[in-house]
């Protein structure tokens, strides 16, 4: 192996999730917030997804592992099981032994566990990893959980992760989606994210600077990798080995090459469904203000809160648009926009509506600022066009808007 080459004291990209590699990145900072609060929320119930190998095990294992002694915990990560066998494992990991029982006797016992530990000043918290497996009925067995209680307050916490296609399966479950306090979706790393999680993974295996990969080679990994740190450690492990064969003393881009050479990797944008080439979706979104864009941003599956206030996915600071204003839900097929109860609704044209599905060009307004969705590769002649009509728009609704200020006398 190249540790002694390299003088590392252990693998730093290895594919096992250890909780001691975990790269404070801005959505894994926050996912691992939002999973903490399941301990301090009395009705804490989380749901974490993101793409096969965004690090969403690695980030419960270090969740786990903080975890004080006033928490019980399971932690269930087999889920292509019936009913029956979701409670059982559930108080398997709980420390019963149930596989002999009956559904009811199942329920009656954790009911009862759950209550007793409550009274002994304990939180039991539950977390299902790869929870886009769970059926339908297992999902119902979640709410069901999700709602046992004392006189006062619940008495379990409950974190669901998963890929994308476990929001899929929560469409139309609306007595389950009810009750979940917290959703986040967990993205690639960016481009200057790629280069700080690589050195950080070198630092902790016992390179001084992280500095043995050169400069040149990080747009390059990220350009193959998509920012996805499972890909992003397959490949500089297989770069070192290659380094390491030709006793380089540090990782160059012809050592990189190699290694997809190796792997026999294309490049990350041709390899997926992110970008619409030859009738592949790349949904974006520009947010625009007097015409001009401030933003522009590639929409990943998940969701996105649009608002007033720093804690949103992505913040409009404007008076004119509420602290949590709208939520942006993206799958593999479409995107759709929803009003989340704001002051001053989302509008197409001078029609204010709900939700909607959105079509390539879209343009909507929220307050003075308009959101462009594009679906399709834009030449730069039609974005101009694009922002002629944006700023029509805002024009025509300026006065509107200027009658709903004097009438309320203070929006958002």
């Amino acid at each position: 192996m190249y540790l002694q080459h390299f003088g590392l004291t252990e693998p730093p990209f290895r594919l096992s999730p250890d909780p001691h590699f975990l790269f404070p990145s801005k959505h894994h900072s926050r996912a691992k917030a939002y999973m903490e609060s399941t301990v301090l929320l009395q009705d804490g119930f989380v749901i974490i997804t993101g793409e096969i190998g965004a690090g969403k095990t690695t980030l419960i294992n270090s969740f786990v592992e903080e975890l004080g002694e006033d928490v019980v915990l399971a932690h269930v990560s087999q889920t292509q099981l019936s009913p029956v066998q979701f409670l059982q494992t559930v108080l398997a990991d709980f420390g019963h032994k149930a596989f002999q029982k009956r559904k009811a006797e199942l329920l009656d016992l954790l009911n009862d566990f759950l209550v007793e530990q409550y009274e002994q000043g304990k939180k039991c918290v539950l977390i299902v990893d790869e929870a886009q497996n769970l059926s339908p009925k297992v999902l119902e067995e979640v709410r069901l959980l999700s709602g046992i209680e004392t006189t006062k307050e619940k008495v379990l916490r409950i974190i669901l992760a998963g890929q994308p296609e476990l929001n899929e399966k929560l469409e139309g479950m609306e007595q389950l989606t009810q009750r979940v306090r917290l959703r986040f979706h967990l993205g690639p790393l960016t481009q200057e994210e790629t280069s700080d999680y690589i050195k950080h993974r070198l630092t902790i295996a016992g390179s001084p600077d992280g500095a043995l990969f050169e400069d040149e080679i990080y747009p390059l990994i990220y350009r193959y990798s998509g920012g996805i740190p499972r890909l992003i450690n397959t490949l500089c492990d297989t770069a070192m080995l290659c380094a390491f064969a030709e006793e380089h003393t540090n990782v160059s881009v012809d050592d990189v090459e190699a290694a997809l050479d190796d792997l026999q990797w294309d490049e990350f944008a041709e390899r997926t469904n992110k970008f619409r080439l030859h009738g592949i979706r790349h949904p974006r979104l520009r947010i625009l203000h007097d015409g001009e864009c401030t933003d522009e941003l590639r929409l990943e599956k998940g969701r996105l809160i649009i608002g007033r206030t720093s804690d949103n996915d992505i913040q409009i600071s404007s008076k004119y648009v509420s602290r949590h204003h709208a939520q942006l839900v993206t799958d593999a097929s479409s995107t759709f926009i929803e009003d989340l109860n704001s002051t001053n609704g989302i509008y197409l044209g001078k029609k204010r509506f709900k939700k909607r599905t959105l079509q390539d060009g879209d343009i909507i307004l929220l307050g003075k600022h308009s959101l462009h969705y594009l679906d399709r590769a834009i030449e730069e002649e039609d974005e101009d066009d694009l922002d002629e009509d944006a700023e029509e728009l805002e024009n025509e609704t300026e006065d509107e808007m200027t009658d709903k200020e004097r009438a309320s006398g203070s929006l958002g």
